[in-house]
């Protein structure tokens, strides 16, 4: 199925999110103005909106509680993103410049600042004291996971479970307070809550996974980034926590990590590809993306159900 497709059940109301992110960039600062347009017009595939609104289609679908959180989502996640590219000194997001680069270190600083309150008013409409709750814990979910993840050193005995908890609260976070959000405004009964917060997160471990997978063997002309970003900005992924875990004698990953010898970064991409890692990393995506669709089966049978089921399955197979 296609994107299109899968979003079918909420297609024209991602286009109100849509529009709602449209009147978001329309400050009367022209400075600002320009960077929100640039920021969060025509970029990304809604997959946190899309979340939040299937997340809703399964009891009372008010569209004027959902479509504001749902550009909340969706708006946080620009943000972090904004703030992200800084820390990482990443030079590229959705095939154009960071925002940083474009507009410099300050006013990036600002616009992720102004995105994180415009988030926290758009999720306040909802007037659901929950919801609320559940935004800014999101937001200190994100932020200390960064913070926390800035403090680890390389140990091979310990990294796999450190990168658990840091894509956890750096990715999968994200999609649960879409998907809790979603189902509370839409007076969802607990126990399907709970199964839409467990798919979510499967769901968003999954996608992380993948995303780790395609820096070493994407194509960098869908990805709209260098092959080896993340190892090169000194993010340790399971590719290569993997590759250390079975070659440790080999200090390469170490070496990029702890001694900033980028240098050796397409030398370590290509002992990751060669070494069957790759596969190992999809099998464990696997095994989130099946507990994220058994997390389904708890819920009514309905078409939003089989359209987050089938936004799992193209996000564990694909190429951007």
């Amino acid at each position: 199925m296609t994107l299109e497709e899968i979003y079918g059940p909420v297609k024209d109301d991602l286009k109100l999110v849509e529009a709602m992110l449209g009147q978001i960039a329309g400050s009367d600062i022209p400075l600002l103005s320009d960077m929100l347009e640039f920021a969060l017009l025509n970029v990304g595939k809604r997959l946190r909106p899309a979340v939040t609104l299937l997340s809703g289609k399964f009891y009372n679908y008010d569209l004027d509680l959902l479509v504001p959180m749902a550009a909340a989502a969706e708006v946080l996640h620009i943000g972090t993103l904004v703030h992200d590219d800084m820390i990482d000194s990443s030079a590229m997001r959705h095939g154009k410049q960071a925002v940083y680069r474009k507009y410099g270190v300050n006013n990036a600083i600002l616009l992720g600042d102004y995105l994180f309150s415009r988030a926290g008013s758009l999720a306040a409409m909802t007037d659901n004291l929950r919801v609320i709750k559940r935004f800014s814990e999101t937001l200190m979910t994100i932020s200390g996971g960064e913070l926390r993840e800035g403090r680890v050193g390389f140990d091979p005995c310990s990294a796999r479970d450190n990168y658990y908890q840091w894509i956890r609260d750096k990715t999968a976070c994200l999609f649960v307070m879409a998907a809790e959000c979603g189902s509370v405004l839409s007076g969802c009964p607990e126990g399907q809550v709970a199964a839409l917060k467990d798919y979510a997160l499967n769901f968003g471990l999954a996608f992380q996974i993948i995303d780790d997978i395609l820096d070493f063997v994407g194509d960098q002309s869908i990805l709209g980034k260098p092959i080896g970003s993340d190892l090169s900005e000194g993010a340790i992924t399971l590719p290569s926590i993997i590759y250390s875990e079975l070659n440790p004698s080999d200090s390469i990953i170490s070496e990029i990590i702890i001694q900033r010898r980028k240098e050796l970064v397409p030398q370590a991409v290509g002992k990751v590809r060669s070494s069957g890692v790759i596969d190992d990393c999809r099998k464990i995506a696997g095994q989130f993306y099946l507990k994220a669709c058994n997390s389904l089966e708890k819920l009514p049978d309905c078409q939003a159900r089989r359209s987050l089921a089938a936004l799992a399955e193209f996000v564990i197979d694909r190429e951007w």
